[in-house]
């Protein structure tokens, strides 16, 4: 038992330590980026003689439920969304009440669940104001009130459960009973935001954070002050002035084209609680005071469907999930209302609407302010600069790619620089692994964490450069520091790209650059050259695939879901592709893939000609 403690306390003292080393990479990473400064007049004083007096205010007032009800009444996308709302309404009042039970040390999903049960309950109490609706908002809050506390080892915890209530009591509050008022009131100064000014508590680098957690910690605490404002005013305005102090530091990661550093799905968890963060400040003070002026924030929604496949599938870099899905209709529609680009609403979803998500009852009111002037168009070849740059090339036959370049030592970053995935006919022939459940690793104690050089982090299957579809040195891990910029990139009908990759080998080669070339409306071809030195031993040219694969003399043949797919080395014929089995993975603990498998080329140091060499690959239909 003792010794089962020690353990886990020194996985947190390496989680702390680490995580301060990676914000010091991000700010060195980020020393280019631009500036952003928020507004920030905010003062108890400027909070009694400027924050509106009357609910809702938190993403709904008097004025925007008005026209809600009206469209309500003839638009049959609001019907049909409002109809799913009813529906899952009707499921909780059926659930039995949430009760803290972490899953390790995480109470984040019954936080969440009580988001989703509060949104869509509170929107459909306030449209029908039936009695069974508020009692059930008024036991939920009140069981989650009651809890010992909200979990402040990890404060994503407390800033979700902080938004729930918050969302609870704006929007139903003033029918709930004054007792249960005042505990939530209560709670969420005690469980919320005293606990936020911790700084020596637990995991509490996301006050000056870069990545999902400032936003989502920072978002939660300003709904949550602007509930308790009343009972609360220099605590509230000491809260929401520290946030738009610090949520400049995750704000400047959108720059300068939207390209979400920690890949699509994350893109989905820490924008969700900026536009918390900028809706609810809008709403209660008439001002987001520059949020969602920022650089590269309103571009952030072309990225995500930039790196959004024809198929749903994502460029699912760094620790991203794999899909599109309902939740990110919803936050899409917000960036919708707020530029009348019809490219933003998903009108497929809220007609046929499914797995929305938390913010379930949220994306009733977004939907209400759609408004379309006007229809943008995703770009056929697209690219995204940043602290994690990514490149798109799309086409006919959901012709689909997607490149990166970047570096590891980034939130939630993988060793993943120079790779690429590529869809073709309604398959995903090139593969990213992805990402894996957190929490079967924090059940062992796993650093997942941690991104120093020799940190376990890299020895999974999900995370390492060699079980990417880039190009491996000497069979080595990437330097976790060395970035790969993308160099060039060209807009055309045979769009290309070209990426740097020298800077992740320490001294074990001299350079080495890849360019990616739409080359006709079904291929891709795949450029490398690379210059040696003494130090290297070996070059590997890497694709990851889940395609049955046939070798045959400079290539292969790939069958997956009835389609062909051909690889073709075209400049030499010294090479021959090999294949590795990865199912089952190599580790215990790493994430299975059906099928899944890493096609090789791998060329001695000695095979080339005055340390220079090269190698073209096409992936081809024919």
């Amino acid at each position: 038992m003792h010794s089962h403690r020690l353990f886990s306390f020194l996985s947190f003292l390496a989680f702390f330590i680490l995580t301060g080393l990676l914000s010091v990479n991000q700010a060195q990473t980020s020393a280019t980026s631009p500036k952003v400064k928020l507004e920030n007049p905010i003062t108890a004083a400027y909070l009694k003689r400027n924050l509106k007096r009357t609910s809702p205010k938190l993403i709904l007032t008097p004025t925007i439920e008005r026209t809600l009800k009206e469209k309500l009444q003839s638009d049959p996308l609001m019907q049909s969304y409002y109809q799913y709302l009813q529906k899952e309404a009707k499921g909780i009042l059926d659930q039995p009440l949430l009760k803290r039970e972490l899953e390790g040390f995480r109470l984040l999903f019954v936080s969440r669940e009580l988001i989703q049960r509060m949104s869509t309950l509170a929107m459909v109490y306030r449209i029908e104001r039936q009695p069974e609706i508020l009692q059930r908002i008024d036991v939920e809050l009140k069981a989650v009130c009651a809890f010992s506390d909200w979990n402040p080892q990890h404060f994503l915890d407390i800033a979700e459960m902080s938004f729930g209530v918050a969302l609870a009591l704006d929007w139903a509050g003033e029918d709930l009973p004054k007792t249960t008022v005042s505990l939530a009131k209560k709670a969420l100064i005690e469980k919320g935001i005293i606990p936020s000014f911790n700084e020596d508590g637990e995991r509490m680098f996301w006050i000056n954070g870069h990545n999902n957690w400032n936003a989502v910690c920072h978002g939660g605490m300003i709904a949550a002050s602007l509930a308790v404002a009343d009972v609360d005013p220099e605590l509230a305005a000491k809260t929401i002035s520290r946030a738009l102090d610090k949520l400049p530091n995750s704000l400047k990661e959108y720059a300068p084209d939207g390209v979400y550093p920690e890949g699509p799905s994350y893109w989905g968890y820490g924008t969700s609680y900026t536009i918390i963060a900028s809706n609810t400040l809008e709403t209660a003070f008439g001002s987001d005071f520059g949020i969602s002026e920022s650089p590269g924030f309103m571009k952030s929604a072309e990225f995500l469907l930039n790196a959004t496949a024809p198929s749903g599938n994502y460029f699912n870099f760094a620790d991203s999930g794999d899909k599109y899905n309902g939740g990110v209709a919803l936050l899409l529609s917000w960036f919708g209302a707020k530029t009348a680009d019809a490219l933003y609403f998903d009108h497929f979803f809220f007609e046929n609407p499914k797995e929305a998500g938390r913010f379930a009852g949220l994306g009733l009111v977004w939907l209400s302010q759609m408004d379309p002037k006007n229809t943008g168009k995703i770009a056929q070849s697209w690219l995204g600069k940043g602290t994690n740059p990514v490149a798109i090339f799309r086409g006919d036959s959901d012709y689909f790619a997607g490149m990166k370049g970047g570096k590891a030592q980034l939130s939630h970053g993988n060793m993943d620089a120079g790779t690429f995935v590529f869809d073709l006919n309604g398959v995903r022939w090139v593969v990213d692994p992805g990402n894996q459940r957190y929490y079967p690793l924090n059940k062992i104690g796993f650093n997942l964490a941690g991104h120093c050089q020799d940190c376990p982090r890299w020895t999974l299957l999900t995370k390492n450069n060699r079980t990417h579809s880039t190009i491996t040195v000497n069979d080595e891990d990437f330097n976790v520091q060395g970035f790969a910029p993308i160099i060039d990139f060209k807009d055309q009908d045979q769009a290309e790209v070209s990426i740097d990759l020298s800077n992740l080998y320490f001294d074990n080669t001299k350079a080495v650059q890849r360019k990616f070339t739409k080359d006709s409306k079904g291929s891709l071809l795949i450029e490398d050259t690379f210059e040696t030195n003494e130090n290297t031993k070996s070059i590997t040219w890497g694709l990851m695939t889940q395609a049955e694969v046939s070798l045959e003399k400079n290539g292969a043949v790939l069958k997956q879901n009835g389609k062909t797919l051909h690889i073709r080395i075209l400049n030499t014929d010294k090479y021959n592709l090999s294949v590795i089995s990865l199912d089952p993975p190599p580790l215990e603990i790493d994430k299975t893939m059906e099928n899944l498998k890493r096609i090789e080329i791998r060329i001695p140091a000695w095979t080339l000609e005055n340390g220079k060499g090269s190698l073209k690959v096409r992936l081809s239909e024919d």
